[in-house]
Protein backbone atom coordinates (compact mmCIF):
# COMPACT_ATOMS: atom_id res chain seq x y z
CA UNK A 1 0.00 0.00 0.00
CA UNK A 2 2.81 2.40 0.66
CA UNK A 3 4.53 1.36 -2.79
CA UNK A 4 1.36 2.03 -4.36
CA UNK A 5 0.71 5.57 -2.48
CA UNK A 6 4.47 7.00 -3.43
CA UNK A 7 4.17 5.81 -6.65
CA UNK A 8 0.35 7.18 -7.86
CA UNK A 9 1.21 9.96 -5.86
CA UNK A 10 3.46 11.59 -8.50
CA UNK A 11 -0.03 12.01 -10.62
CA UNK A 12 -2.06 13.93 -8.50
CA UNK A 13 -3.63 14.25 -4.92
CA UNK A 14 -4.98 10.90 -3.71
CA UNK A 15 -7.85 10.67 -2.06
CA UNK A 16 -7.77 7.12 -0.41
CA UNK A 17 -5.61 4.07 -1.43
CA UNK A 18 -6.62 -0.13 -0.64
CA UNK A 19 -5.38 -2.99 -1.14
CA UNK A 20 -7.39 -6.15 -1.28
CA UNK A 21 -6.68 -10.17 -1.38
CA UNK A 22 -7.93 -11.68 -4.61
CA UNK A 23 -10.72 -13.56 -4.24
CA UNK A 24 -10.29 -16.95 -4.44
CA UNK A 25 -11.91 -18.25 -7.74
CA UNK A 26 -9.05 -15.50 -8.83
CA UNK A 27 -5.98 -17.47 -7.94
CA UNK A 28 -3.08 -15.97 -5.78
CA UNK A 29 -2.26 -12.10 -5.94
CA UNK A 30 -3.92 -8.77 -4.78
CA UNK A 31 -5.83 -6.07 -6.41
CA UNK A 32 -6.24 -2.52 -4.97
CA UNK A 33 -8.69 0.71 -5.98
CA UNK A 34 -7.05 3.90 -5.79
CA UNK A 35 -8.85 7.19 -5.61
CA UNK A 36 -7.75 10.41 -7.43
CA UNK A 37 -9.46 13.83 -6.52
CA UNK A 38 -9.04 14.75 -10.16
CA UNK A 39 -10.14 12.19 -13.18
CA UNK A 40 -7.23 13.41 -15.39
CA UNK A 41 -4.63 12.64 -13.22
CA UNK A 42 -6.09 8.83 -13.20
CA UNK A 43 -6.24 8.84 -16.86
CA UNK A 44 -2.54 10.11 -16.77
CA UNK A 45 -1.77 7.22 -14.26
CA UNK A 46 -2.96 4.60 -15.59
CA UNK A 47 -1.61 5.20 -19.36
CA UNK A 48 1.81 5.82 -17.56
CA UNK A 49 1.50 2.76 -15.63
CA UNK A 50 -0.30 0.22 -17.25
CA UNK A 51 1.95 -2.99 -17.52
CA UNK A 52 5.07 -1.38 -16.19
CA UNK A 53 6.94 -3.21 -13.37
CA UNK A 54 6.72 -0.35 -11.18
CA UNK A 55 8.54 -1.51 -7.78
CA UNK A 56 7.97 -5.23 -8.33
CA UNK A 57 9.37 -7.94 -10.74
CA UNK A 58 5.31 -8.72 -12.22
CA UNK A 59 4.53 -5.90 -14.74
CA UNK A 60 1.10 -4.33 -12.89
CA UNK A 61 -2.20 -3.67 -15.17
CA UNK A 62 -3.60 -0.74 -14.77
CA UNK A 63 -7.18 0.19 -15.76
CA UNK A 64 -10.07 2.36 -15.35
CA UNK A 65 -13.31 1.64 -13.26
CA UNK A 66 -16.17 1.96 -14.77
CA UNK A 67 -18.66 -0.80 -12.31
CA UNK A 68 -20.48 0.85 -9.68
CA UNK A 69 -22.85 -2.33 -9.14
CA UNK A 70 -25.64 -1.21 -6.29
CA UNK A 71 -24.14 2.26 -5.82
CA UNK A 72 -27.32 4.78 -6.36
CA UNK A 73 -25.86 8.23 -7.31
CA UNK A 74 -25.84 10.98 -4.79
CA UNK A 75 -23.33 13.59 -4.39
CA UNK A 76 -21.77 13.00 -0.96
CA UNK A 77 -19.97 15.95 0.44
CA UNK A 78 -16.27 15.70 1.70
CA UNK A 79 -15.40 15.91 5.09
CA UNK A 80 -13.63 18.45 6.63
CA UNK A 81 -10.43 16.62 6.51
CA UNK A 82 -10.46 15.83 3.40
CA UNK A 83 -11.17 19.31 1.92
CA UNK A 84 -8.47 21.09 3.92
CA UNK A 85 -6.36 18.36 1.84
CA UNK A 86 -7.69 19.74 -1.33
CA UNK A 87 -7.42 23.35 -0.41
CA UNK A 88 -3.85 22.82 0.88
CA UNK A 89 -2.92 21.11 -2.48
CA UNK A 90 -4.37 23.26 -4.93
CA UNK A 91 -4.41 26.64 -3.15
CA UNK A 92 -1.33 26.34 -0.67
CA UNK A 93 -1.18 26.59 2.95
CA UNK A 94 -1.59 30.18 2.99
CA UNK A 95 -3.90 30.36 0.16
CA UNK A 96 -7.13 29.83 2.35
CA UNK A 97 -7.91 30.88 6.14
CA UNK A 98 -11.51 29.53 8.34
CA UNK A 99 -12.77 31.50 11.35
CA UNK A 100 -15.31 30.47 13.39
CA UNK A 101 -18.74 32.87 13.60
CA UNK A 102 -20.20 31.31 16.41
CA UNK A 103 -20.95 28.13 18.25
CA UNK A 104 -23.75 27.98 20.09
CA UNK A 105 -25.13 25.18 22.47
CA UNK A 106 -28.71 24.23 21.53
CA UNK A 107 -29.14 21.20 23.77
CA UNK A 108 -32.89 20.73 23.75
CA UNK A 109 -33.70 23.39 21.71
CA UNK A 110 -36.29 20.98 19.75
CA UNK A 111 -37.56 19.97 22.81
CA UNK A 112 -41.70 19.82 22.74
CA UNK A 113 -41.36 22.60 26.18
CA UNK A 114 -38.48 24.24 24.42
CA UNK A 115 -36.98 24.50 27.64
CA UNK A 116 -32.79 24.31 27.35
CA UNK A 117 -32.16 23.41 31.39
CA UNK A 118 -33.41 19.68 30.74
CA UNK A 119 -30.04 18.64 28.78
CA UNK A 120 -29.14 16.68 31.33
CA UNK A 121 -32.42 15.13 31.55
CA UNK A 122 -32.79 14.47 27.77
CA UNK A 123 -28.77 12.85 27.83
CA UNK A 124 -27.98 14.61 24.56
CA UNK A 125 -25.86 17.29 23.64
CA UNK A 126 -25.97 19.37 20.75
CA UNK A 127 -24.22 22.43 19.09
CA UNK A 128 -24.46 24.25 15.98
CA UNK A 129 -21.64 26.49 14.49
CA UNK A 130 -21.20 28.82 11.93
CA UNK A 131 -17.94 29.14 10.05
CA UNK A 132 -16.18 31.36 7.69
CA UNK A 133 -13.36 30.21 4.61
CA UNK A 134 -11.62 33.00 2.98
CA UNK A 135 -9.91 32.60 -0.09
CA UNK A 136 -7.93 35.80 -0.14
CA UNK A 137 -5.84 35.22 -3.58
CA UNK A 138 -8.97 35.27 -5.21
CA UNK A 139 -11.59 37.00 -3.76
CA UNK A 140 -13.72 34.49 -2.43
CA UNK A 141 -15.51 34.19 0.95
CA UNK A 142 -18.21 31.32 1.40
CA UNK A 143 -20.38 30.29 5.01
CA UNK A 144 -20.91 26.86 6.34
CA UNK A 145 -23.20 25.60 9.15
CA UNK A 146 -23.29 22.76 11.10
CA UNK A 147 -24.78 20.89 13.43
CA UNK A 148 -22.79 17.88 15.99
CA UNK A 149 -25.00 15.68 18.36
CA UNK A 150 -24.38 13.38 20.17
CA UNK A 151 -26.15 10.94 23.16
CA UNK A 152 -25.13 10.80 26.83
CA UNK A 153 -25.23 7.29 28.37
CA UNK A 154 -24.66 8.85 31.93
CA UNK A 155 -26.12 11.78 32.12
CA UNK A 156 -25.08 12.16 35.59
CA UNK A 157 -21.70 12.25 35.29
CA UNK A 158 -19.67 15.44 34.42
CA UNK A 159 -16.96 13.99 33.06
CA UNK A 160 -18.79 12.57 30.38
CA UNK A 161 -20.77 15.40 29.43
CA UNK A 162 -17.59 17.30 29.70
CA UNK A 163 -15.92 14.84 26.63
CA UNK A 164 -18.98 14.40 24.68
CA UNK A 165 -19.42 18.53 24.71
CA UNK A 166 -16.07 18.37 23.17
CA UNK A 167 -16.44 15.99 20.88
CA UNK A 168 -19.68 17.26 19.51
CA UNK A 169 -18.04 20.66 19.36
CA UNK A 170 -15.68 19.57 17.52
CA UNK A 171 -18.22 17.77 15.27
CA UNK A 172 -20.01 20.87 14.19
CA UNK A 173 -17.41 22.68 13.56
CA UNK A 174 -16.02 20.05 10.87
CA UNK A 175 -19.74 19.56 9.45
CA UNK A 176 -19.99 23.66 9.18
CA UNK A 177 -16.58 23.78 7.50
CA UNK A 178 -17.38 21.08 4.97
CA UNK A 179 -20.96 22.99 4.21
CA UNK A 180 -18.52 26.21 3.33
CA UNK A 181 -16.08 24.37 0.99
CA UNK A 182 -19.18 23.16 -0.84
CA UNK A 183 -19.99 26.18 -2.12
CA UNK A 184 -16.77 26.68 -3.77
CA UNK A 185 -15.48 25.96 -7.58
CA UNK A 186 -11.75 24.59 -7.77
CA UNK A 187 -11.23 24.67 -11.93
CA UNK A 188 -8.29 23.00 -12.54
CA UNK A 189 -6.36 23.88 -16.14
CA UNK A 190 -4.14 21.53 -18.01
CA UNK A 191 -1.52 24.09 -17.15
CA UNK A 192 -1.46 23.70 -13.63
CA UNK A 193 -2.95 26.90 -13.04
CA UNK A 194 -6.15 26.94 -10.48
CA UNK A 195 -9.11 29.25 -10.92
CA UNK A 196 -11.87 29.09 -8.19
CA UNK A 197 -15.60 30.21 -8.42
CA UNK A 198 -17.94 30.66 -6.08
CA UNK A 199 -21.11 28.02 -6.56
CA UNK A 200 -24.44 30.65 -6.12
CA UNK A 201 -26.66 27.17 -6.34
CA UNK A 202 -25.80 25.92 -3.08
CA UNK A 203 -26.16 29.39 -1.53
CA UNK A 204 -28.88 28.73 1.40
CA UNK A 205 -30.35 31.37 3.95
CA UNK A 206 -27.67 31.98 6.43
CA UNK A 207 -25.13 32.92 3.67
CA UNK A 208 -27.60 36.43 3.53
CA UNK A 209 -27.43 37.31 7.56
CA UNK A 210 -25.30 39.40 9.03
CA UNK A 211 -22.60 38.05 11.23
CA UNK A 212 -24.26 39.39 14.19
CA UNK A 213 -27.77 37.53 12.98
CA UNK A 214 -26.08 34.59 12.99
CA UNK A 215 -24.62 34.71 16.64
CA UNK A 216 -28.30 34.89 17.27
CA UNK A 217 -29.14 32.36 15.03
CA UNK A 218 -31.00 29.97 18.25
CA UNK A 219 -33.59 32.98 18.13
CA UNK A 220 -34.13 32.70 14.23
CA UNK A 221 -37.38 30.09 14.29
CA UNK A 222 -37.84 30.11 10.49
CA UNK A 223 -34.39 28.07 10.09
CA UNK A 224 -35.01 24.87 11.33
CA UNK A 225 -32.13 22.63 12.75
CA UNK A 226 -33.09 19.95 10.11
CA UNK A 227 -31.41 21.26 7.34
CA UNK A 228 -27.95 21.83 9.42
CA UNK A 229 -27.59 17.93 9.74
CA UNK A 230 -25.19 17.55 7.32
CA UNK A 231 -24.05 13.55 6.91
CA UNK A 232 -20.42 12.74 7.14
CA UNK A 233 -18.72 11.75 4.54
CA UNK A 234 -19.21 7.56 3.84
CA UNK A 235 -16.12 6.17 2.24
CA UNK A 236 -16.90 3.53 -0.24
CA UNK A 237 -14.67 1.70 -2.36
CA UNK A 238 -16.62 2.54 -5.48
CA UNK A 239 -18.40 6.07 -4.70
CA UNK A 240 -17.03 8.57 -6.66
CA UNK A 241 -18.56 9.47 -9.74
CA UNK A 242 -15.55 10.02 -11.85
CA UNK A 243 -13.62 7.33 -13.42
CA UNK A 244 -11.25 5.68 -11.06
CA UNK A 245 -7.98 3.38 -12.01
CA UNK A 246 -7.97 -0.31 -10.11
CA UNK A 247 -4.53 -1.81 -10.22
CA UNK A 248 -4.31 -5.68 -9.89
CA UNK A 249 -1.17 -7.15 -9.03
CA UNK A 250 0.06 -10.61 -10.23
CA UNK A 251 1.94 -12.29 -7.16
CA UNK A 252 5.82 -12.35 -7.42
Amino acid sequence: QHSLFSVFSEFGLLYSVRVHRNAAVAGPGYYAVIKFYSAADASRAQHACNGQRLFQKSPLKVCVCTKQKGFHQQVLALNSNKCQELANHYLGFNGWCSRIITLQNVSGFDDENGELGKTFQKGSVKYLCAVEVTLPNHGVCSRGVGLGEADIENSGDPLEFVTATRRVQKLAVGKALSNAFQKILLVVLENGKVAVEYNHTQEEPTDSLTEEELKGLVQVNELPLEQFDLEEEVLSDLTLDDELPVWEMPSN
